[in-house]
């Protein structure tokens, strides 16, 4: 059977994002989803240049095909700010082409996504996330979903940062703080209040009834087993829907207000940075405009010379 040059230069290339993606699991500790977005990044990438005539390698690649790519993508719906991932997944990966001899250059360099209007994170009134956490909890899962929910709303919590907990850690989770571990494996640990407090105490008096004898995870689902991420979206968005609100609330969206909500009452910028694991305190900036709409709100409602005059 006669191998193409075609089908030659499309295994070179799988090969080279392999191994590159082997290093940023094994190497970098980089999470399995963060690998996972690389992962698709560099495969819209080999595909790309499949449609490109001849057989050409990575080195073989200019900035204009990389800008007509990325044109390409943006035709097809792909926003601003997910072709700026895109585009950051490309050049670490030219980047590391590059060390080991593989390219001479990278054309990713100087090619910038179309502008997009930045979306505000989507956050909970404190009402609407005090109507979502006083659902009455009269079954063993509605007690293990209160102590998830309480939990993101009080530490602000990734979703797989939450689902990662260990049992281990309860002893310090019940005194008041709970340790994390980041993007780019990095621990922090984060306050807890009280409320979240009494919610995980109800669900560990209650977990040896559902968790299996050999399980270390703090939330288990049905069969005993750690309770997957897709699992806690499914279940906050049926709290959500169940307790009347108008938007499906979502993990992350309990991530927003819990950041915004303690940044309106204490305005302090690092502390919210530190609580949420920002490795740069411009992505914690993003709440002080959701909270310039709530001072502008009461300022619209409050000032005399705001209010519209009425007929």
């Amino acid at each position: 059977m006669t191998v193409t040059a075609s089908a030659c230069a499309a295994d070179d290339r799988r090969a080279r994002i392999s191994a590159y993606l082997d290093e940023l699991a094994q190497q970098r500790r980089l999470s399995p989803h963060t690998v996972s977005n690389y992962r698709r990044d560099l495969q819209s990438l080999c595909g790309l240049i499949a449609d490109l005539p001849g057989d050409c390698g990575f080195n073989a690649i200019r900035t204009p095909h990389v800008r007509r790519f990325v044109a390409q993508l943006h035709t097809h719906g792909l926003g601003g700010r997910s072709l700026g991932r895109t585009l950051s997944a490309w050049r670490g990966f030219y980047r590391w082409l590059g060390q080991r001899g593989v390219t001479t250059h990278n054309p990713v360099d100087g090619v910038r996504p179309p502008k997009s209007p930045k979306a505000l994170p989507k956050a909970l009134s404190p009402d609407e996330a005090n109507l979502l956490l006083e659902a009455p909890c009269e079954n063993l899962l509605a007690i293990r979903d209160q102590a998830i929910f309480e939990l993101f709303y009080s530490s602000g919590l990734r979703l797989a940062e939450l689902a990662a907990l260990d049992l281990a850690g309860l002893e310090d989770l019940l005194a008041g703080e709970v340790r994390v571990l980041g993007k780019r494996s990095k621990v922090r640990i984060v306050p807890v209040g009280s409320k979240a407090r009494e919610a995980v105490a109800a669900w560990a008096a209650q977990r040896p009834k559902m968790a299996a004898s050999d399980e270390t995870a703090l939330f288990v689902g049905r069969r005993g087993k750690r309770l997957g991420v897709r699992m806690i979206q499914l279940r906050l968005a049926r709290r959500g829907l169940a307790q009347g609100l108008p938007a499906r609330v979502h993990p992350h969206m309990l991530r927003h207000s819990f950041a915004s909500h303690v940044l309106q009452s204490s305005g302090d910028l690092r502390a919210v940075q530190e609580m949420l694991g920002h490795a740069s305190i411009a992505s914690t900036q993003v709440y002080t405009h959701l909270d310039f709409q709530h001072l502008a709100a009461v300022y619209d409602q409050a000032h005399p010379r705001a209010r519209r005059k009425t007929e």
